[in-house]
């Protein structure tokens, strides 16, 4: 009789152990808006692939992670604010952008930002071209 009950309390720490960390894990990850990265990690990222791109030195790299910060935290607000119409919001998110294209003109060399702007281009094709597609997909599906 002793030796079941110390193993069903061994077994219940255990689960409550297990549910303790799977809430903590939880909770912590949720409250950030762009899912498992915050704001600080997504502008890393995102200056990480553009030094990879068009080769910023280290000053450079820290003026343009300063700009992509600065950006996605004001992108975040803007889509959290569903009070907008989503036209206006669509034109703040372009103004952002257009706004951070000279904002990296000042940071970068001439050959450094056509570097950069081919391959926003270059994604914003592929974008394009991957939403094209998912047009046809629902069109044939409703044919």
């Amino acid at each position: 009789m002793k030796i079941f009950s110390l193993y069903t309390a061994l077994l219940l720490c255990c689960l409550l152990g297990g549910f303790q960390l799977t809430t903590a894990a939880q909770t912590k990850d949720s409250t950030s808006l762009g899912g498992r990265w915050g704001v600080e990690g997504r502008a890393d990222k995102i200056s990480d692939k553009i030094s990879k791109q068009v080769g910023l030195d280290r000053d450079q790299y820290q003026k343009i992670y300063a700009i992509n910060e600065d950006i996605i935290r004001r992108r975040d607000v803007i889509h959290t604010n569903k009070e907008l119409p989503k036209k206006e919001r669509m034109q703040q998110l372009k103004a952002l952008d257009s706004e951070r294209s000279q904002r990296f003109k000042n940071v970068l060399t001439a050959t450094q930002y056509k570097r950069w702007n081919d391959w926003e281009m270059r994604k914003k094709e592929h974008l394009e071209a991957k939403m094209e597609k998912k047009r046809q997909r629902k069109q044939a599906a409703r044919e």
